[in-house]
């Protein structure tokens, strides 16, 4: 809601301060007092184009700013302070201040919270906050999407909980027909990975290397380069160890022996020799060990023997080359025959998964045509509601000729259902339907966005509805019926006019007069707040043009006692 606008030098506007209460504030004044600058004013606060014609003869530059108090709670507030929090501007859940800064030489500047920013941000929150209905700005309705949002908005609660499912299964729906077509796309790539796979998976299988084969084999082959001297140096060793050939000369064995026997002797003299009789004893049981052990060398060098150097190197070679194509290292070509064998599973079984997933998607879009269907219905109902009582609205706004049509078509399937929606209006009985605002002139466009808007307000929370020549070529009763209709969205909204007509002005909660004045070679205007004094002389002058008249105050007394009558808030 609008709470307060000051202007400085703006026109023929020099500084005024406009407090603007809730409910119907009317705004009247001679042609001429500065009406259109208090438009313009608020066009500005909504990001409208800034003109340098309209900075005061003789300023620098023009001011205006714009004091928002918001329900912290309402979706408007949070829609505004989740776009503020993305321009990376602070701002309180229940307030806004908007400053617009026009100067002589054509720049602008604009800001919120003290903070710059673009103008076109304050286009974003205008469209959010504010509805104007004017000469050039009349159709809040004007798109299929504004139209459709509308009547649905309409329809109520249920239509939400109908559209937000069957948005989440539309989602849904898209993204498996998305992994469809993927997967349909992608099996000739699909069938040449296989093929692939299958060639090197048969390699690796008649391979079938082994975790540290490749450092055995480099192990035999060093043996098999080296396997004369290795023989040599291990029976040389065990003939000095044990052997039967040495002659006169005795083993390593039979010299331990002999030695020890020698201690034993001797240590029935002196006891000192027996621990290293012992000592001896355990040195030929370690010697015979390690002949043993040089034996079992021997003969494994024999069965070495028995593979060739050449089979161990072909062998080898093998695997070196799996290394180069899938590893580096041996485990990790062990690694990819594995993960490579698990692809295959899945390349193999993504036959199944199309034919499986084809019949999922079908599913799903039988189960989006059941909800569009139902939708449908719904949107057919509420259409015909809307259309009733927007006509009869417009019957009693001096359009009697006028019926509103809410047509609902079918479309393709999309995110808000399978309809098209259109509101059209025929202007007069037999005329064919056409969409809003074709053949209509400003005020009636006014009116006809008036009825809508009362109608629409009884089912969603709303902005600021701003409303110019809404009583344009009407007057006498059909006017008072625009008061009260203005009045009854009122209690809904913040509703802010331009008018000419004391019958409109009547049912007003606050009532503002633009006042013109002369000095020297300057033409001034103010904003004053009325009191219900000088209300009724208001509206005299409105009614005859003349506010001292006795006649025409007693005919101003008269609708102001109408209006409160009728709507005790006035």
């Amino acid at each position: 809601m609008i709470e307060e606008i000051v202007i400085r030098d703006l026109g023929v506007i020099g500084e005024a301060r406009l407090h603007i209460g809730p409910g119907f504030t009317a705004l009247t004044g001679e042609t001429g007092a500065g009406k259109t600058m208090i438009l313009t004013a608020l066009g500005l606060l909504l990001g409208e184009r800034a003109d340098s014609a309209s900075v005061r003869r003789g300023q620098e530059s023009a001011q205006v700013h714009g004091l928002w108090k918001l329900d912290s709670a309402s979706t408007v507030s949070q829609e505004v302070g989740d776009r503020l929090a993305q321009a990376d501007v602070d701002y309180e859940p229940s307030e806004l201040i908007v400053s617009r800064t026009v100067s002589a030489d054509g720049k602008s500047r604009a800001s919120i919270n003290a903070r710059p920013v673009p103008a076109g941000l304050l286009t974003e929150l205008g469209e959010k906050l504010v509805v104007v209905h004017g000469q050039s700005e009349q159709m809040r309705l004007k798109s299929p999407a504004a139209q459709r949002e509308a009547l649905d908005a309409f329809a109520g609660p249920g239509m939400a909980e109908a559209l937000s499912q069957y948005q989440q299964d539309f989602l849904n729906w898209k993204t498996a027909q998305e992994r469809l077509v993927e997967l349909q796309t992608k099996a000739s790539s699909r069938l040449q990975e296989s093929q692939m796979i299958r060639a090197e998976l048969e390699e690796l299988d008649q391979a079938d290397p082994k975790p540290g084969e490749d450092e055995e084999l480099a192990t035999i082959a060093e043996r098999l380069n080296n396997s004369e001297a290795i023989r040599s140096a291990a029976a040389a060793a065990h003939e000095a160890l044990s052997s039967e050939s040495l002659g006169d000369v005795q083993d390593v064995l039979g010299l331990l022996s002999q030695a020890r026997k020698s201690l034993e002797s001797g240590a029935q003299f002196d006891s000192r020799l027996e621990p290293l009789a012992s000592q001896l004893k355990e040195l030929g049981i370690q010697a015979r060990d390690v002949a043993g052990q040089i034996a079992s060398l021997l003969a494994s060098l024999e069965v070495d023997g028995e593979r060739s150097l050449d089979e161990v190197q072909a062998r080898r070679s093998v695997l070196i080359g799996l290394m180069r194509r899938f590893g580096p290292s041996l485990d990790q070509v062990i690694s990819y025959r594995e993960s490579a064998s698990l692809r295959l599973l899945d390349l193999d079984s993504s036959e199944d998964q199309v034919t499986e997933l084809q019949a999922q998607v079908e599913q799903m879009h039988h189960a989006l045509v059941a909800q569009a269907r139902e939708i449908t219905q719904v949107r057919l109902a509420a259409g015909e509601s809307l259309a009733q009582q927007v006509t009869e609205e417009l019957h009693a706004l001096a359009m009697p000729g006028s019926t509103l049509v809410v047509q609902v078509t079918p479309a393709e399937l999309g995110p808000h259902g399978g309809d098209n929606i259109a509101i059209l209006l025929s202007s007069y009985q037999g005329a064919e339907a056409r969409p809003l605002g074709k053949g209509a002139s400003g005020g009636e466009l006014s009116r006809i966005m008036l009825a809508i808007e009362v109608v629409l307000a009884k089912t969603k929370s709303n902005p600021t509805f701003i409303f110019d020549e809404v009583d344009a070529g009407v007057g006498g009763a059909a006017a008072i019926e625009i008061g009260k209709r203005l009045a009854r969205l009122a209690q809904q909204a913040q509703v802010i006019v331009v008018t000419h007509l004391a019958q409109v002005a009547a049912f007003s909660n606050t009532h503002l007069r633009v006042l013109k004045t002369h000095a020297d070679e300057f033409t001034a205007s103010d904003v004053v707040n009325l009191t219900e004094v000088a209300r009724v002389e208001e509206l005299a002058r409105m009614l005859s043009g003349m506010s001292d008249s006795e006649l025409a105050r007693a005919h101003a007394a008269e609708l102001w006692q109408l209006a409160k009558q009728q709507w005790p808030h006035a």
